[in-house]
């Protein structure tokens, strides 16, 4: 089957960039949330995106703005996922709300449709276990801001099959992104590794030992990281580090992933990075 169509869930900050990536690259995209608000919002930041990217002279793909934005449908009903070739989830790193949505998705997409999950720590082969096509399920990790990045960390579960996993890596290489194949785990390898330096550093922070600021600027200034830890916490979010950092403290039984005091307490606080307008910066 030739993938035209490509159905996304989860409208926030990694699905309306999933959204604008493969729009941009001439794809059919269906996007869908369960909040219209969180749709009106996604709508108006894709289109900020790309025109500012049209003033830097940084085009994704060939269409206009308004030409990206009119091959994306945007919708509060799964069932419009039913003619999709291809889904991309994006929910919260909740894994009750993701069982609910692929036990759903399941019965509304045809049996040859492979389900991607974009998740950050759960494990893929969790999730193939909510479905009825466990070999049709794999992770792709994209980072953000996904148009701008290269590379995506893809996860096979452990009965992802290898034709999903080509299939996957040719789409993939259609949006401009190489595939780096990692086996399951939680955490995979980029947030196993990344989860711990962030809570870390928020730790460093909740004893006082530095600045926020001088944090990331050791990372930036001495080891030439585009951005300190507590910034990329920032730009993910602290919600989703939180929620992060509790699936593989959960799945390991280790102390090492013991979220910090003060992120829990800044993620009650509404404290949530860019998202919310401030985190361990103001935006």
């Amino acid at each position: 089957m030739e993938i035209k169509k490509i159905g996304i869930i989860g409208a926030g900050i990694m699905g309306s960039g999933i959204a604008t990536n493969f729009a941009s690259e001439h794809f059919e995209v269906v996007l869908t949330d369960i909040s219209e608000i969180a749709l009106e919002k996604a709508r108006t930041g894709m289109g900020n995106f790309l025109r500012f990217q049209v003033m830097l002279k940084k085009t994704i793909g060939a269409l206009s703005p308004e030409e990206v934005l009119k091959r994306i449908r945007f919708t509060t009903h799964y069932s419009d996922l039913q003619d999709v070739h291809y889904v991309v989830e994006n929910v919260t790193e909740n894994m009750e709300i993701k069982k609910e949505v692929y036990r759903t998705i399941d019965g509304i997409c045809p049996g040859d449709v492979i389900f991607a999950c974009n998740t950050s720590a759960i494990p893929i082969t969790k999730i193939g276990s909510f479905t009825k096509r466990p070999d049709k399920v794999l992770g792709i990790h994209f980072m953000n801001p996904v148009p701008l990045k290269k590379s995506v960390e893809m996860i096979r579960g452990y009965h992802t099959s290898d034709q999903t996993i080509e299939i996957s890596k040719n789409l993939c290489k259609q949006i401009g992104k190489e595939s780096i194949v990692v086996n399951d785990s939680p955490g995979f390898v980029s947030n196993r590794v990344l989860m711990l330096t962030v809570n870390e550093a928020v730790f460093l922070v909740h004893e006082n030992v530095a600045s926020v600021h001088d944090i990331d600027q050791i990372f930036k200034s001495c080891f030439e990281h585009k951005m300190g830890p507590l910034e990329t916490a920032d730009l993910i979010g602290l919600d989703t580090i939180l929620y992060s950092l509790e699936v593989l403290y959960q799945s390991f039984n280790d102390d090492k992933f013991r979220p910090c005091p003060l992120l829990k307490k800044m993620v009650d606080a509404g404290l949530l990075g860019r998202k919310s307008g401030k985190g361990f910066y103001p935006y």
